[in-house]
């Protein structure tokens, strides 16, 4: 098999627009042409403005410019998230608050300058993919170009001679390119073949991914809704608007898209390591629900596990946090009843070392039969360390050892001004302390299933024998998180084929020499210079060579060049010898 490896003259014009046109439409991607703007005219710019935001280059600086508006977001609290910490930031750096609420950097998400870049990134992208996507359907349609005049200006060719007749040789190449998925047919005295559409499919099918990844996260956030719950064992929750402790929301979002159902806890169940290192650290955190969905649904057993919502249509409901609360009875002096429930304290710390308030706000009268209220405030460790630790933190976050202490007082605690209040704080400013014998604050050590009697016979308090415990629920309603998922993970495939899989084609002439012997030409050409073109010509010609083997020369013998492997000396591509 030869090879033409020397020199050629110097190509012509006709011969250059040959190599061009062999080499067209190996991309999708627009040319760069020059606008012909009018000296003047709205039209004239804005056909330039319209050129210049669907390049993509503009595309690429759209999607780091909303990267980068991304990092404040990450940085800074933002009020749709977390208003208490956009509270304490406005207090600690009030100059920089100022600054940040001009930019609005509080509310990045939802800003201006945020929406806009969104907004053109989104136009930029349709902008970009529309002409291409007609132009790729436009070569689906159309055949591969014909062979140029030289193939051996080609980076990548082959030659031989061979005794088959021309047109077998080229029924024989046209049946190879095709069993090797080459889309091929015969064009004049040669065979035109190309491969690695694919690369262009995964081209376009990543920008269109992109552009369903922000109409999905755009959908997500205007028609979301976030909302948290605390829940006691044996309490319910439903998803109104009212059952939440808080709650937000999209702009678009209203109250008659929140999935009806109910449920309710039955039971939490929480277990941590004993022993190690991890001492501590939680091994089994569950919550046993019956749930039922719509307003006439059966009841259903689930169990929701951190990271393994329970999901009830669009919602997903997801187990967050987890405290105790002690069962507490307050009666008046009289013996009465004034209070019985289970009261939810925070957790401080990892072992659940836990504070929070008791309020008696009606019912009650002092030994003098005048209303008042009662406010306690109470501090619970799951595991007491005794005395002799010196502190009253918790030692393990379990129930080992289970201590409340109580500080008591009465008066009115406010809950009439019509002034909202937290029911883990308390207002002392109308409020008197009880007093010991010493004349201190009256408070003390109890343990499940005592009393703590009032000083001067203005009741008692009585802590339940059973502990209960509460689950902290979030419940997420987010459409369009899936077509987000879809788009990502369509994204990661359509970037890895075209990045991966190279368009390529490949001519195979077969004409009849002057002295009667049919000579075999073949060559390859990619988008860009890469030893696969090379690479599969040489098999390909390989293959074509057992079908149409070399003839001997002239004086009857064989031909030096068949003991190679056909294709093994193919030259490596020359600089620029690609015409895209």
């Amino acid at each position: 098999m030869s090879k033409t490896t020397a020199s050629d003259p110097a190509p012509s014009a006709a011969e250059d627009q040959d190599l061009d046109a062999a080499g067209s439409q190996l991309s999708t991607a627009p040319k760069e042409e020059a606008p012909h703007l009018p000296a003047l005219g709205v039209i004239g710019w804005a056909r330039w403005f319209w050129r210049q935001l669907t390049s993509m280059r503009v595309a690429l600086l759209l999607l780091l410019l909303l990267s980068l508006g991304a990092i404040p977001g990450s940085l800074i609290p933002q009020t749709g998230q977390d208003e208490t910490k956009v509270a304490d930031f406005r207090e600690a750096h009030p100059t920089l608050s100022d600054v940040y609420d001009k930019l609005g950097m509080f509310h990045v998400y939802s800003s201006v300058w945020f929406s806009a870049i969104y907004i053109l990134l989104f136009v930029s992208l349709i902008g970009c993919i529309v002409p291409r996507t007609w132009q790729f359907v436009g070569q689906l349609r159309g055949r591969p170009p014909g062979a140029p005049k030289r193939l051996t200006r080609l980076p990548a060719h082959t030659t031989w001679r061979t005794t088959a007749e021309p047109e077998q040789v080229r029924e024989a190449a046209l049946a190879l390119l095709k069993k090797r998925r080459f889309r091929a047919h015969l064009a004049g005295d040669a065979v035109a073949a190309e491969k690695g559409y694919l690369r262009e499919v995964g081209n376009l099918v990543f920008h269109i991914a992109l552009i369903v990844m922000l109409v999905a996260f755009a959908w997500g956030q205007l028609y979301k809704s976030e909302g948290n719950k605390l829940i006691v064992e044996g309490q319910g929750f439903s998803n109104t608007l009212t059952q939440y402790d808080d709650f937000k929301s999209g702009s678009l979002f209203t109250s008659d898209d929140l999935v009806p159902f109910s449920f309710n806890l039955k039971k939490f169940t929480g277990s941590y390591e004993r022993t190690g290192p991890n001492k501590g650290t939680p091994r089994v955190y569950k919550a046993d629900l019956t749930y039922s969905s719509g307003a006439y649904g059966e009841d259903r057993n689930a169990t929701v596990e951190v990271n393994h919502p329970l999901e009830i249509g669009d919602s997903k409901v997801y187990l967050v946090s987890h405290g105790y609360a002690p069962v507490i009875t307050v009666r008046d002096g009289k013996g009465k009843v004034v209070f019985d429930d289970a009261v939810p304290l925070l957790p401080l710390d990892a072992n659940v070392t836990s504070s929070g308030v008791v309020k008696v706000l009606d019912g009650y009268r002092n030994p003098q039969g005048k209303k008042e209220q009662l406010g306690f405030n109470a501090f619970f460790v799951p595991t007491f360390g005794g005395s002799a630790s010196g502190t009253m933190l918790s030692q393990f976050p379990a129930l080992d050892y289970p201590v409340l202490a109580l500080s008591a007082y009465h008066g009115d605690l406010g809950a009439d001004s019509g002034i909202p209040q937290s029911v883990y704080q308390m207002d002392k400013k109308n409020m008197k302390e009880f007093k010991d014998s010493k004349g201190k604050l009256f408070k003390k050590l109890l343990r499940p299933g005592e009393t703590m009697k009032l000083p001067n016979g203005a009741g008692s308090v009585t802590v339940g024998e059973d502990v209960k415990e509460w689950a902290g629920f979030q419940v997420v309603q987010q459409p369009g998180s899936g077509w987000a998922l879809a788009g990502a993970l369509a994204a990661i495939g359509g970037l890895a084929a075209s990045l991966f899989i190279q368009r390529r084609r490949v001519w195979v002439r077969a004409v009849r020499g002057a002295d009667g012997v049919t000579v075999v030409e073949m060559a390859g050409l990619g988008r860009s210079e890469s030893a696969k073109v090379p690479e599969e010509l040489g098999d390909l010609a390989g293959a074509l060579y057992e079908r149409a083997p070399g003839a001997p020369g002239p004086a009857d013998s064989p031909d030096p060049d068949l003991d190679q492997e056909p294709g093994s000396e193919t030259p490596v591509p020359a600089e620029g010898a690609e015409k895209q």
